[in-house]
């Protein structure tokens, strides 16, 4: 069975954009593609025809991607909240580090590098539903991370 998606209002928005921007232009500019590589003849031989065929495929593809993604995901809107949940932030510290701030997405809006941080990750899923001055531990690849939380927003 397939886990429940989520997305932040902020995630929702950024996926409709390139949406919009994929059937769009994008489509537009790869039909065009298309027509002048078949006007140019012989398809078997022509790299630029097969080219703009596999880059098609590969719009379509996350085309139906992202509609699948915005039609099955529950979009969670920022609630004030005394545990940890989709669309929270988070200040958490590890002993001995400065405090960090996390903003726990769904999976499809994770960017650890940007400090957001899947609800399904390591990290992400041992701080769900816990509250403000729990200590919660999580089994990373890089070995074992024990976090105080601070703060939720």
């Amino acid at each position: 069975m397939s886990q429940q998606m989520y997305l932040t209002p902020e995630g929702e928005a950024k996926l409709r954009e390139e949406l919009a921007e994929l059937t769009g232009a994008r489509r537009e500019e790869l039909a065009q593609r298309l027509r002048s590589a078949i006007q140019m003849g012989d398809l078997s031989e022509n790299a630029d025809y097969h080219k703009a065929k596999e880059d098609q495929a590969f719009l379509e593809g996350r085309i139906q991607e992202i509609e699948a993604t915005l039609r099955l995901a529950t979009v969670v809107e920022k609630q004030q909240s005394d545990t940890v949940t989709v669309g929270a932030r988070i200040t958490v510290q590890e002993e001995g580090f400065d405090p960090e701030i996390f903003y726990m997405v769904g999976a499809k809006e994770a960017d650890p590098r940007n400090g957001k941080i899947s609800n399904e990750s390591p990290i992400g899923n041992a701080l769900m539903n816990h509250r403000a001055g729990d200590t919660i531990e999580a089994q990373t690849p890089g070995g074992s991370v024990k976090y105080k939380i601070l703060k939720i927003e």
